[in-house]
């Protein structure tokens, strides 16, 4: 324990008699939207013995602090629930598998009240227009008998279908607030009971000359849509546990270790500290760990983002999940379990997904405000007719509040954010752009800093040939067939390079013989009768041959962030062969167009500093961040954030994913690994940096949309709700018949829905290539 945290648990000692704390999450169902967030945190933070609790609406969880002595976990559980919102109360061993059974529980309750609210609002509507659609002359139907059927139908859906906006808003109301539960109970109650009293007290709306009409199918058609709405949005939130899932299943699930001399394969689990552990060719690496006997390359581009092999050698680390590519080695295991650089990933990615994002809730904090204040008014404009209305007061009290009720029902407002994004993200999927949830699309707009990885998102991730160097005017052809030749097999990702360049120029291969491969520098081998040397620098020195005029041509390719192989005749230096991770043919156009946008461009990568500087320089970025480790990555991105900016992440390997789940919005090149997509908010399938373009533009014409929507949503409800109280009446003798009050409503929603269809023309700014 630290001074610092040894003097916060003695101040708490003091205060709170607080000795030590532990920290528990809990699975939450039912949470409608930020305010249900709030008010979980506030009821928790009061509670006795509770030091600190956040809530995730994005995951569903809540993380609470607490001291064991003055409060317990069934405790907490037990405050949450009387809330209204249900905790799954379970330690399994895979919390990952349980949280996604919960999750598909949930979308299927979902799934099936949906099904059945539309399978009932189809036959409400069909008796809404039974006499217009010419059904009465098969069935004939009183007025009274069709508004009955109308109330069969409606009653379930009214308090079984929609019973989670009931309980929604009776919890916002026990916790003196409201949130969108509160408008969708408010105004579907209202349209209901009206309907209830045109059914059955119809008196009551005779007496005043006026025509009864029932509101059933705007109050079933209403729950029914913001219940869509509601699995459209627990798919999306359903995705949060898929990414550390297939971490998890990353890693290796046996070893062959030696013990007292023997070989034996055991499960990864039986791995303890100090086992001597061996890897073949092509195996996957079980834990961290250090070279004791051996050598090799090995492929950590899943975890470091760099598609070139490190060549290891006895004294150098190797890390679990990473990839051996050449020789066998034996390493000794240093780090196992919850300690291995795999877990840490795992554990930041959970982090970063519990941690609370800050999302801005256009609706809700609207209806903080309008729903209270509309009932307040609905309930003076009833006291203000029963006291100064004319006869039959009563009734005419009871119309004017229903129809301000009415009038304030939220359908456009329910429609006003989902629409947009439903036409949004299907716009941005057929541009190639697959957007996780609402909540990304919602905060793209606002991004100022967009920060790129550098290996398979600005270059291509796959080494190429790009330049070859010849010594008196020796044949380039040559010089690439016997590169080749040598390299011909190889399992390294420089000599495949070279392989494939020869192979695309037809060049016909010849046989090796006393193949030896040098660790850390290249390969020797006889060809034709020739000794031939394939390698780096220290290659040449070690076997006394002169560089002669290279040097300056060695330095030159280095600072172009390229990798020298150079080639040896017969003890004679004869040429270079340059293999670089080149530079995608769009990247540069696209960090041209982000800055055009007003946004700065960050290049975050593992790799060594020159290259990437020389990468940086080509394509144009604003800062290079190199040598970066991926346990800090997220912490790069969080540094950013604690300066004020809104960060967007864009990446495409394993060590990307905490740091995309920690940025703002976090996109991932679709060409790039699973668990680089699982963990970001958005998917570019065509791996085109472009598409970051195409979609902070999509996301701002969204976010535009949306504001109109609202603005709609409002517009025929904030004229109307005046002329509903009766305003008009004692000047013009007019009053609002509640239909009309539902016809305004319904022409709202229309207008929202025209308003979000128009996203389908939404066109990208920058073409896509070809």
């Amino acid at each position: 324990m630290t001074q610092s945290s040894a003097s916060i648990q003695e101040s708490n000692v003091k205060s709170d008699h607080i000795s030590r704390t532990t920290k528990n999450s809990f699975s939450i169902s039912g949470m409608g939207c930020s305010s249900c967030v709030a008010k979980i945190e506030k009821t928790l933070k009061k509670t006795t013995g509770v030091v600190r609790a956040q809530v995730n609406f994005a995951s569903e969880t809540a993380t609470v602090e607490f001291a064991p002595e003055q409060t317990d976990r069934r405790n907490l559980i037990r405050i949450i629930e009387s809330l209204g919102y249900k905790v799954t109360d379970s330690q399994s061993d895979d919390p990952v598998a349980e949280d996604k059974s919960n999750r598909e529980s949930e979308l299927k309750n979902l799934q099936l009240r949906f099904l059945l609210g539309l399978g009932l609002v189809i036959p409400l509507f069909l008796l809404v227009h039974w006499n217009n659609i010419g059904l009465d002359n098969i069935m004939p139907l009183t007025k009274q008998n069709n508004f009955l059927l109308q109330f069969l139908i409606q009653t379930p859906i009214q308090f079984w279908i929609g019973r989670q906006f009931y309980r929604g808003a009776w919890s916002a109301l026990k916790n003196r607030t409201s949130d969108m539960n509160t408008l969708i109970a408010t105004g579907t109650s209202a349209a209901y009971i009206y309907s209830v009293l045109v059914t059955f007290v119809p008196s009551l709306f005779t007496a005043a000359g006026i025509v009864s009409e029932v509101y059933f199918d705007t109050a079933g058609m209403i729950i029914v849509l913001i219940l869509l709405g509601r699995l459209l949005e627990a798919r999306a939130k359903g995705q949060t546990s898929e990414a550390i899932k297939k971490l998890i299943g990353l890693q290796a699930k046996t070893a062959r270790v030696i013990r007292e001399g023997q070989e034996f394969e055991i499960p990864i689990a039986e791995v303890v500290i100090d086992d001597t552990v061996i890897v073949r060719p092509g195996e996957k690496i079980p834990v961290d760990g250090i070279i004791t006997m051996g050598a090799s390359a090995v492929d950590e581009s899943m975890v470091t983002g760099e598609s070139i092999p490190v060549e290891k050698q006895i004294g150098d680390e190797v890390i679990g999940v990473t990839i051996n590519k050449t020789g066998s080695f034996h390493f000794k295991a240093t780090k196992i379990g919850k300690d291995t650089m795999l877990a840490q990933i795992i554990r930041m990615v959970q982090d970063a997904q519990g941690s609370k994002p800050p999302i801005a809730r256009m609706a809700d904090i609207i209806a903080a405000y309008f729903v209270p204040a509309v009932i307040v008014l609905a309930l003076l404009t009833f006291i203000v007719w029963l006291l100064l209305g004319p006869n039959p007061a009563l009734t005419y009290a009871l119309l004017n509040f229903i129809a301000v009720m009415i009038i304030a029902c939220p359908c456009a407002l329910g429609l006003a954010t989902p629409t947009a994004i439903m036409v949004g993200t299907g716009r941005g999927a057929e541009l190639g752009i697959l957007i996780r949830s609402g909540k990304a699309l919602e905060t793209t707009h606002k991004l100022e800093t967009i920060v790129l990885d550098k290996t398979g998102t600005i270059t291509k991730g796959k080494p190429t040939v790009t330049d070859m160097l010849v010594v008196d005017e020796f044949d380039k052809q040559e010089l690439l067939r016997l590169a080749a030749s040598a390299e011909k097999g190889s399992e390294h990702p420089l000599g495949e390079a070279i392989v494939r360049r020869a192979e695309e120029e037809n060049l016909a291969l010849a046989a090796v013989t006393d193949f030896i491969a040098v660790p850390g520098q290249g390969i020797k081998a006889r060809i034709e009768g020739s000794h031939l040397l394939l390698g780096n620098v220290h290659l040449l020195h070690d076997n006394e041959v002169p560089l002669q005029t290279l040097e300056e041509q060695i330095s030159n390719l280095a600072k172009d962030g390229k990798t020298p192989m150079l080639v040896a005749v017969d003890g004679k230096a004869v040429g270079i062969i340059a293999v670089a991770d080149t530079v995608k043919e769009t990247s540069a156009r696209a960090i041209k167009a982000l800055h055009q946008l007003g946004l700065e461009v960050i290049m975050l990568t593992g790799d060594n500093r020159s290259t990437a500087e020389a990468i940086g320089r080509t394509v144009g970025v604003d800062r290079v961040l190199a040598e970066v480790l991926p346990d800090q990555k997220a912490a790069e991105i969080e540094r950013l954030q604690a300066e004020g900016k809104q960060v967007g992440m864009v990446g495409d390997g394993i060590n990307d994913a905490p740091a995309l789940v920690q940025a703002d919005v976090g996109m991932a090149i679709g060409t790039g690994t699973d668990i680089a997509i699982e963990a970001a908010d958005v998917t570019l399938i065509s791996g085109d940096l472009i598409g970051v373009v195409n979609t902070i533009a999509l996301s701002k014409t969204t976010i535009r949309n949306i504001k109109q929507n609202l603005f709609w949503a409002f517009a025929y409800n904030v004229l109307l709700i005046p002329v509903a109280a009766g305003v008009l009446f004692p000047f013009f003798g007019i009053l609002l018949n509640p239909m009309f009050a539902a016809a305004a409503m319904g022409m709202s929603s229309l207008t929202v829905v025209s308003n979000a269809v128009r996203l389908r023309r939404f066109k990208a700014p920058v073409l896509q290539p070809g």
